[in-house]
């Protein structure tokens, strides 16, 4: 190419780009017919966007409308990597994608995030340069990462976390964006589970989404018309600090009382039945207590599947009661497809039967007529997919490709594109 696009000529070709990519249209016939330009004007375009090297041509598909084998055109997904971490209170996962969303490698520790920003994004840090080592070298085009706590996306901030210690104000994105000359995208770990089981999730039925997730904590995520609700300030979804109770002896991590995630969740859970193994009500988690020092969920899980009658009455407590507080947003919502995700899902089936028959009790019949409630289908990697698939929209979004194109990558707009998605 001897000379880089006009303006004129990029927003053209950002609309074929943005057909390419969705798939409305790959041929050039079908970008002649869905653009209304002429085939001289397609050809020039397509042929800047090979330069480019964001565009590449395919096999012909068949015969095209004048009698020729029709050349197809594709996004080239490979010319750039997606790395996306979804941090949970004791986990973390990370991946590196193509530009597609496509998961091409993927990692896992246990982390504590109250260890701090320092030591717990030193690892995430890690874990990307071991990421990048197991792929073709390529340019990072992107990073999203999920926290697990209140996000101002607009600025990549961490915002009152209530159990986040030394987090307050952490500016996640410009640590990221020194050492990448990428886009950073920060966001609630929630949310990214969610867009990631809406978009990739199975089946995809493509209705409004309330994914919820139990963990260590609780917490939730709505998605309509295929878009995050982040609510006006960014605080959408935090039910975990719902105050489900009255009971003052249900303190909260986040130093109130009542709270859902005091009496249901993951470390409510243990913190229970730990005392109740201390008093010898339920011999398995006794002997587990005695033996390691402490209970962990997958404890819990086991006890509940050997028929541990205290343990199995705990889980379907919690399960019930969240699912009490999931029926009012259903109503207010009205989501089509309900999922349950987190590590909840690895303690066996009793928390999510408790879960689903609950929420169907407190839920109006128009609301429940349709809705359909499933456990998530791609635990544990819905939040590092979604993730990637955050990124890979905020980059080729029509409003977003005109800014990038001419110099085909995104590294120098990245202030431009790190704008609330």
């Amino acid at each position: 190419m001897t000379r880089p696009p006009s303006a004129r000529d990029v927003l053209v070709l950002a609309q074929i780009v943005d057909l390419v990519r969705t798939g409305v249209a790959v041929t050039r016939p079908e970008l002649e017919s869905a653009t209304g330009l002429g085939r001289t004007v397609v050809n020039e375009r397509l042929r800047e966007g090979i330069d480019l090297g964001v565009l590449a041509e395919v096999h012909p598909l068949g015969t095209g409308s004048r009698g020729r084998p029709s050349r197809a055109v594709r996004l080239r997904t490979e010319a750039g990597l997606v790395l996306s971490a979804s941090l949970g209170a004791v986990s973390l996962h990370a991946a590196v994608s193509d530009l597609a969303g496509t998961e091409l490698a993927h990692r896992f520790e246990r982390i504590d995030v109250q260890d701090g920003p320092e030591a717990v994004l030193r690892r995430v840090e890690v874990q990307f340069a071991e990421l990048l080592a197991a792929v073709p070298e390529r340019p990072v085009w992107g990073i999203a990462i999920g926290l697990p706590g209140p996000v101002d996306v607009a600025s990549g901030r961490v915002t009152a976390p209530p159990m986040m210690p030394g987090w307050d104000g952490m500016d996640v994105r410009g640590r990221f964006a020194a050492r990448y000359a990428a886009p950073v995208f920060v966001d609630n770990e929630v949310n990214l589970m969610a867009l990631g089981e809406w978009e990739r999730g199975i089946p995809r039925d493509r209705r409004d989404l309330l994914f919820v997730k139990v963990a260590t904590g609780v917490g939730s995520a709505l998605v309509t018309g295929g878009r995050l609700h982040r609510g006006d300030s960014g605080a959408a979804g935090d039910i975990g600090h719902v105050r489900v109770t009255d009971d003052p002896t249900a303190l909260c991590r986040c130093r109130k009382t009542g709270c859902l995630e005091a009496v249901a969740g993951g470390w409510a859970l243990i913190r229970q039945l730990t005392a109740y193994a201390r008093a010898d009500r339920t011999p398995i988690l006794a002997e587990c207590l005695a033996r390691t020092g402490r209970i962990t969920g997958e404890d819990i899980g086991a006890a509940t599947a050997a028929g541990d009658e205290v343990a199995r009455a705990a889980v379907a407590r919690a399960g019930r009661i969240t699912g009490t507080a999931i029926a009012g947003i259903v109503n207010f919502a009205n989501p089509g497809t309900l999922v349950l995700g987190g590590g909840v899902l690895r303690s066996g089936p009793l928390f999510f039967e408790a879960f689903e028959r609950a929420v169907f009790e407190g839920t109006i019949e128009l609301a429940a007529r349709t809705l359909s409630i499933r456990t998530s289908s791609l635990d544990p990697r819905e939040g590092t997919t979604g993730g990637a698939l955050l990124v890979s929209d905020a980059l080729f979004r029509p409003s977003a490709l005109p800014l990038w194109l001419a110099s085909g990558s995104p590294l120098g707009a990245a202030p431009q594109l790190q704008v609330a998605t």
